[in-house]
């Protein structure tokens, strides 16, 4: 064989197994679903995890890779698992919420989640998206930048995947079902965890983790709340963080001593480990400003420098009040997007559909709940409380089945009232299955404003299949003369959750370009379960690039 031949050949099996930079991959994970029996608080429990782990697995993966991801059920729970923040185009099929977009996946069943990561890079997370299994179930989800594209902020020298928790040490599934039975709110969790530890609690000496650095390397740290019903304050002592990335969206660096992170929310920021030595105490605590039960314990861990003893005393930070509205403020506001030639803010500036949609709470009638006193706390958007249908909605638009929802949603209240203040004698609900459709490409300004019924409080809104814009936020009732005279259209942040603040209200604005049926709910769980969500269909467009791809084979029947 000539000399040429044998090169040619090397290069074929070297690009076969190296490839190309602009080469994008199949990458493929197995996901077992099983039962583990866990320790934590000094007391243990069988858990439902990922391969045995908690928190699960980390998926890697770059810029415009496909992910294939078996999913075994082991376990005596339907499952189904969402990829939080992943804009899944036209891939509705692997979205993942139970009853939405998918039949789950039943005891003894297998579903192969196939998607491709379509333009985006930066941490997002993954998680089970039925009754309350999200509580075990979950973790990052780390999409790099194509090779050879560097950050548009100085290349860190090491990178590490923190993953902010809530542990009970009662079974999660028996404490959400007897809160339905009574009527009233589910118990708070016992402890808060950072990457699946509490650190040292009373009566408890639980390890905690520990952060290894060296004296003047940066360290980006990924950071995800996975809590199921709590905002979360993250600090170190001693150190100030440069955030530079908000939901796998590049935002205007800035320096803070605090993250604000909602449930579902990711942050990436830079940590310049500037100290000599020493041992560095880590909190994750929580943040509530209104007058609602939370887990008040504080998760701790350390930042280690190397060289240091372990007998060395750890350096304190205190976290911020519970209630610290100014500090949640002061982040909040500071997030911009990056808006740079690069990676534009491509903001919707005319828009072909208003919407106003009321979230709070409210009091339907129980005559099973007694703790309650024949009365039921729920949820709703619009004072529509949500109810999930028997058959996923996705499968039943697709295939035109009737009778499994309807697409009447409102896109105003139906009542007008002081919505973040006073009293209203009705607290009672409507409920049904109803969608808001949209058509293809149309451009969406939705307000969402907090109620006062039964208490304000802040809720952090996830939207399913799209980013989108936040373009303005204040307190008190939303005035559709004033407040859009203030809003930021140039640089404002770009996400995929939004926490409606305590009383108040925001304004998003995204373009319906992603046919299919939209989940969007609180992330606070027991919100979720209450029936505060809804869902969007958005139609096909023009042509095959523009419609819904046809279901895949394995996908799961109810």
């Amino acid at each position: 064989m000539g000399s040429h031949m044998v090169w040619f050949l090397f290069l074929v099996s070297f690009f076969s197994v190296f490839p190309t930079p602009s080469e994008s991959m199949v990458r493929h994970y197995k996901f077992n679903v099983v039962m583990k029996n866990t320790t934590r608080l000094c007391s243990s429990k069988p858990i439902v995890t990922v391969n045995g782990r908690y928190p699960g697995p980390t998926i890697y993966a770059r810029e415009d890779d496909t992910l294939l991801i078996k999913v075994v059920n082991h376990v005596k729970y339907n499952l189904s698992i969402h990829w939080h923040g992943v804009r899944q185009v036209r891939t509705g099929w692997a979205d993942g919420p139970a009853y939405i977009t998918q039949c789950p996946i039943q005891p003894g069943q297998v579903y192969t989640y196939n998607y491709t990561l379509t333009g985006q890079r930066g941490t997002l997370w993954w998680h089970a998206h039925i009754l309350w299994l999200r509580a075990t179930v979950y973790g990052a989800l780390v999409i790099l930048p194509k090779r050879g594209v560097p950050y548009p902020f100085p290349k860190p020298d090491h990178e590490k995947v923190i993953v902010l928790g809530e542990w009970w040490k009662s079974d999660t599934e028996n404490i959400i079902n007897e809160a339905l039975k009574s009527g009233l709110a589910p118990n708070v969790s016992d402890a808060h965890m950072i990457n699946g530890h509490p650190g040292p609690v009373t009566n408890c000496p639980s390890q905690g983790y520990k952060l290894s650095v060296e004296n003047g390397k940066t360290y980006l740290l990924r950071l995800v709340n996975a809590a199921l019903n709590e905002e979360l304050f993250f600090k170190v002592a001693g150190h100030i963080f440069t955030v530079v990335e908000v939901d796998a969206v590049y935002v205007k660096p800035f320096k803070t001593d605090t993250v604000l992170i909602a449930p579902g929310q990711t942050t990436n920021v830079l940590l310049t480990a500037s100290k000599s030595a020493g041992k560095y105490l880590v909190t994750a605590s929580p943040f509530m400003d209104a007058p609602i039960a939370v887990d008040n314990v504080t998760a701790t861990a350390t930042v280690h420098y190397s060289g240091t003893l372990s007998s060395s005393p750890t350096i304190l930070t205190l976290p911020p009040p519970q209630n610290a509205t100014s500090i949640a403020n002061n982040f909040t506001k500071s997030l911009r997007s990056l808006n740079s030639k690069k990676y534009p803010a491509l903001v919707p500036t005319t828009i072909d559909h208003h919407l106003f949609f009321t979230v709070g709470l409210g009091l339907n009638a129980c005559p099973t709940c007694k703790a309650g006193n024949g009365s039921r706390v729920v949820a709703s958007i619009n004072n529509v409380t949500f109810i999930m249908p028997q058959t996923a909605l996705l499968p039943a638009h697709y295939f035109n089945t009737s009778g499994v929802f309807t697409t009447d949603f409102p896109k105003n209240p139906p009542h007008v009232f002081n919505y973040s203040g006073g009293s209203v004698t009705n607290m009672a609900t409507e409920t049904g299955t109803r969608l808001y459709k949209l058509p293809y490409n149309a451009t969406v300004q939705l307000v969402l404003q907090d109620t006062g019924v039964i208490s304000p409080e802040n809720h952090p809104v996830h939207l399913h299949g799209f980013n989108f814009f936040e373009v303005g936020r204040g307190l008190g009732n939303f005035n559709s003369t004033k407040d859009p005279k203030n809003f930021n259209l140039i640089d404002p942040v770009e996400r995929n959750t939004i926490g409606v603040p305590s009383g108040g209200w925001v304004v998003i604005r995204f373009r319906a370009d992603n046919p299919g049926v939209w989940f969007m709910h609180c992330h606070l769980e027991v919100h979720t379960t209450w029936g505060l969500k809804m869902a969007f269909l958005v139609e096909n467009g023009k042509g095959p690039n523009q419609s819904i791809l046809p279901p895949p084979k394995d996908l799961p029947k109810c």
